[in-house]
C-alpha cells in the first residue's frame, strides 16, 4: 500500500522544493504537480515527489486524521 503524506513547503529553489511536517524535512520534485505552489503551501507527497496543491486546512485536517486513525505523532 502506499501513503501520500499533506507536507508544508518551506523553501522552493527551482524545481525542488523543501518540505516539512512534525519536524520531520524532505526535498522533493516539483516536476508533475498540478500548479505551481509558493511556500507556505501544502502539496500531497509521494515517493519524492509533490504531487498536488492541496489548501492549508486540507492539509491540516488529513494530518488529523492520520493522528485519529493511525496514532501518528506529528506536531504541527
Amino acid at each position: 500500500m502506499c501513503l501520500a503524506i499533506p507536507m508544508e513547503i518551506t523553501f522552493i529553489e527551482g524545481n525542488v522544493a523543501q518540505v516539512e511536517i512534525g519536524g520531520v524535512k524532505n526535498r522533493v520534485r516539483l516536476d508533475i504537480i498540478d500548479e505551481s505552489p509558493v511556500v507556505g503551501d501544502f502539496v500531497i507527497v509521494h515517493a519524492g515527489f509533490a504531487l498536488r496543491r492541496i489548501n492549508r486546512e486540507e492539509g491540516l485536517e488529513t494530518l488529523k486524521l492520520f493522528q485519529e486513525g493511525l496514532g501518528l505523532e506529528l506536531n504541527k
